[in-house]
């Protein structure tokens, strides 16, 4: 592979770890409220014991479920692109073989 397609790869994984990261802090920060909202929801649900309130606490824990799920495949999508961005800078370095 010449070294200029194997830059501009390297450079393309760059961004998009760039990107997946900034992602990752969203959703982090995303989590840390839905995290509350759930716990809160839980708490009025165990107290006013009424169907409205275990709804809401049901919807909280689902949206929590789908942000984790979704933070996850983040977290799956940095690593591959550390990995290629392993890859391509061993390339650069060492060179094919």
């Amino acid at each position: 592979m010449l070294r200029t397609t194997i830059e501009r790869r390297l450079n393309d994984a760059r961004q998009r770890l760039v990107r997946a990261r900034d992602e990752l802090a969203v959703l982090d920060e995303q989590l840390a409220f839905v995290t509350e909202t759930v716990d809160d929801a839980r708490l009025r649900a165990l107290v006013a014991e009424t169907p409205g309130a275990v709804r809401e606490h049901d919807e909280a824990q689902r949206h929590a479920t789908a942000l984790q799920r979704t933070r996850q495949g983040v977290i799956d999508q940095i690593s591959e692109l550390e990995k290629r961005q392993d890859d391509l800078l061993e390339r650069l370095v060492v060179g094919p073989g």
